[in-house]
């Protein structure tokens, strides 16, 4: 989300201060237009540092080695505190990713104003979530944007690609079962312009769903991707399934219908992009 966001906020007629830890990012960056600011998340006093000046801060950096996941996410707990603290005392906002998935398993269709059910104790990822409503209590102008599973497009690196490689590894694209539990989506153009509608309206609401399409049957989707690398598509249960998907079943197995209607409300939120199913077949995936 990152560069595309950046993108969209300069062609707006932003200013825009990148934080980068490498010479390629910083190339990339600087060529785009941006500032380069030098850090990493590891160093939170230069994460605190480099959002002291900036109007308006939006994050989307996660550490998403799932190795260390618990880790990784109290990590992003202390990165939202330390920018919280720099703009704490002003109306300049702050602008939090989160994901849909931590509503996956309510039943219904989720929307802005539902939260996680569990504690990070119990789903580490809803740390980052406890954290903006925390420095939200102390008094910063701190919003939540919740992705869906799939943000997909050109520089995707998501979960689209990933099913593709294990397609690709295990000569078969599948899905889980029947195949109908539906994944939410959004093309990351589209969902670059709500974080700029947000910094630049500030609105009441604080949680938003960049949700273009509610929910696509995961069955579609690895149909889409049989088609594109002309392999057959099958259906897994129980052992095979965990077999094909490994770490990646709980995912590949998520069921979570959102709602963007609050976001379009409020914001006036538009999204123009093609869909996920066509993007797969013509957006490069398989190239």
């Amino acid at each position: 989300m990152g560069s595309a966001i950046v993108k969209e906020l300069l062609s707006a007629g932003h200013e825009v201060v990148g934080l980068v830890r490498s010479d390629e990012a910083a190339a990339k960056l600087a060529a785009a237009g941006a500032i380069v600011y030098r850090g990493n998340l590891d160093d939170v006093e230069s994460v605190k540092q480099g959002a002291v000046d900036c109007d308006a801060v939006i994050h989307t950096a996660f550490n998403h080695n799932f190795a260390n996941f618990k880790e990784n996410c109290e990590s992003d707990r202390r990165i939202i505190d330390a920018l919280g603290s720099a703009l704490a005392g002003s109306d300049r906002p702050l602008v939090v990713t989160s994901g849909i998935g931590l509503l996956s398993g309510k039943g219904d269709v989720v929307t802005e104003n539902d939260q996680p059910f569990v504690s990070a104790d119990v789903m580490p990822r809803v740390a980052s979530e406890e954290a903006t409503r925390a420095v939200a209590a102390k008094g910063v102008h701190a919003y939540i944007v919740r992705l869906p599973p799939t943000v997909h497009g050109e520089g995707d690196h998501g979960f689209v690609p990933m099913i593709i490689s294990m397609a690709k590894e295990k000569g078969e694209s599948a899905y889980i079962g029947e195949g109908n539990n539906l994944w939410p989506a959004v093309h990351r153009f589209d969902a670059a312009v709500l974080y700029r509608l947000i910094i630049e309206q500030q609105p009441e609401q604080q949680v938003f769903h960049a949700v273009a399409e509610q929910g696509i049957p995961f069955k579609q989707i690895a149909e889409k991707i049989g088609e594109g690398l002309h392999l057959p598509v099958v259906s897994k249960t129980g052992d095979e399934a965990a077999a094909h998907f490994t770490w990646f079943s709980h995912f590949a197995a998520m069921d979570c219908k959102a709602s963007a209607a609050l976001t379009n409300n409020v914001l006036g939120w538009e999204p123009k992009q093609v869909g996920l199913l066509v993007d797969i077949v013509e957006g490069g995936y398989f190239d």
